[in-house]
């Protein structure tokens, strides 16, 4: 694997994203709902940065099934999300990268009718987007690759690296090999 992003510098950058969100919200109190699994890691380094009062839900969304890295049908599942009625609110999830699956959740999202919405992001992938959106919060812009590590996966592995990485092909065909043997 290619370290793209180390331990260090990914603490760095949350730090700054959690002193922006802290700043746009001032004294008010926040709703941070996380997107299921990839912002996992991500939500947990925010909320404990940002010094505000805040409510923490989070809501299940997935475009992406097993080894593919190819973008599939939406499919939201919002019923683990709390009351965000008159609520300002925060989306975090962990990639922007055509942009279709935080948009999509964004929309279902004003549904519930918060008083605000904004987004933020760990990562924007550079030249895939699809969608004429910005996120609110970027944490970093990153190469077109496929990424692994402090939260975001492939095939369900690789969340638990403390650093952010990109797979390789000889990294996915020892992965491949090791789902063979049943050794990962």
């Amino acid at each position: 694997m290619k370290t793209l992003l180390s331990k260090e510098e990914l603490r760095e950058g949350v730090l700054r994203m959690a002193d922006e969100i802290a700043a746009c919200y001032e004294d008010r109190q926040l709703t941070i709902v996380g997107v299921l699994t990839g912002s996992v890691v991500l939500m947990a380094d925010l909320i404990r940065a940002i010094d505000l009062p805040m409510r923490v839900g989070v809501l299940q969304t997935s475009s992406y099934r097993g080894a593919t890295t190819t973008r599939g049908e939406l499919v939201i599942n919002s019923e683990l999300m709390l009351d965000i009625s008159n609520r300002d609110v925060l989306l975090v999830d962990d990639i922007f990268d055509t942009g279709h699956t935080l948009v999509r959740t964004m929309e279902k999202m004003r549904d519930f009718a918060p008083t605000s919405i904004r987004s933020a992001v760990l990562l924007r992938k550079n030249g895939r987007q699809e969608i004429n959106y910005t996120p609110d919060f970027v944490g970093f812009d990153i190469p077109d690759e496929f990424v692994v590590g402090y939260g975001l996966d492939y095939e369900d592995m690789y969340r638990n690296l403390p650093f952010l990485a990109a797979l390789e092909p000889e990294d996915l065909a020892r992965h491949k090999e090791a789902i063979a043997g049943g050794t990962a």
